[in-house]
């Protein structure tokens, strides 16, 4: 586990209204770590602290902390789902459609929902989600080894 002063965690997790258990404590502690983390990448953090964690009990904190609005989480196209702890502003992501790395990119408006829709037909708007596509450096390094001409 990080640093991170257990208190620190277990008061974030209440702070959301949930319990606090072995398991929330090392879903939350692995967000903090591993950003745009997979379940099963979480499970394998939690399972060095807490051995006998099951994949669904993973699955269950995770999803209490998106419903809770502790974590997002995030479905790039083609990719499973990945999990953050950055909640409390308005950014978006970059996905590398090589190796599939991600990143955080902050919205250039500043504002929620940061996009305008030509036509609205009557929502009313508070999110909008951006995924950039691209080469991530060295995915983009590796292309033009393979390729110079290009």
């Amino acid at each position: 586990m990080p640093d991170t002063p257990i208190a620190e965690t277990d008061a974030a997790i209440r702070g959301a209204g949930l319990r606090v258990t072995d398991t929330r404590r090392g879903v939350f502690e692995a967000l903090r770590t591993m950003p745009h983390a997979r379940a099963d990448e979480v499970l394998g953090r939690v399972r060095a602290a807490v051995p006998a964690t099951s994949m669904q009990s993973v699955y269950n904190a995770l999803g209490d902390f998106v419903d809770a609005g502790l974590a997002r989480r995030i479905e790039p196209a083609g990719h499973p789902g990945l999990f953050e702890l950055r909640v409390d502003d308005n950014h978006h992501h970059i996905v590398c459609s090589s190796c599939g790395r991600v990143e955080d990119v902050d919205c250039a408006d500043g504002h929620a929902p940061c996009l305008s829709p030509s036509d609205a037909h009557g929502f009313s708007f508070h999110v909008a989600e951006v995924t950039f596509w691209g080469l991530c450096p060295s995915c983009a390094a590796s292309a033009s080894a393979e390729n110079p001409s290009q």
